[in-house]
């Protein structure tokens, strides 16, 4: 188990979320006294869509184009499509001067409060999995590092905690992972 260790949180005024490591694009702008998040089935047409989206997502909030921090969901997913999130959301900080903060994608998945495992599809009965323990929305211990398994040696290890697969990521479980415990000096993960 690896309890997360309690640096700081940041606390910038605007933040945006973003992850493309899925079949679906995932977003979230937080700012004070406000959030709006999107998550929509794309397919592999995030590279055409992302820009239009993030703009949106602003333009949705009332907010100019601009963040005060940047969090990057890094994977595991499809290589192109871990890479074109990472390659915008690089743009966007070095734009702003904002920092990058990378949360892996699994911790996008998890839903309500306590232990509970959450898993992508990574083909031929594999699934890359890990297994949280959240608190608040946000995951407080990795039991179960993201890791790529069968998917039941997966389910055995849960030891009867709730498997959320396959499931939409939620952008601002993202977001709220980055500003709590996000990297700076993050690596991306391929299925």
């Amino acid at each position: 188990m690896t309890e997360r260790a309690a640096p700081a949180p940041l606390k910038p005024d605007v933040t945006l979320a973003l992850d493309t490591a899925t079949p679906w694009l995932t977003l979230a702008l937080a700012w004070p006294g406000g959030s709006v998040q999107v998550s929509r089935e794309v397919g592999r047409a995030h590279a055409e869509l992302l820009p239009g989206a993030v703009q949106a997502l602003f333009a949705e909030a009332g907010l100019p184009l601009r963040a005060d921090a940047v969090v990057i969901g890094t994977g595991p997913g499809s290589y192109t499509g871990v890479r074109v999130g990472a390659s915008y959301a690089l743009g966007l900080g070095r734009v702003w001067g904002a920092p990058v903060l990378g949360v892996s994608t699994l911790e996008a998945l998890v839903g309500g409060d306590g232990v509970q495992g959450v898993s992508l599809d990574a083909r031929k009965g594999n699934v890359y999995a890990a297994r949280y323990d959240v608190r608040g929305g946000v995951v407080c211990a990795t039991l179960l590092a993201p890791t790529r398994l069968p998917l039941g040696e997966f389910q055995a290890a849960l030891d009867g905690a709730p498997h959320r697969a396959d499931a939409a990521p939620d952008g601002l479980a993202l977001l709220r992972a980055g500003l709590d415990h996000g990297a700076r000096d993050w690596a991306l993960a391929y299925l």
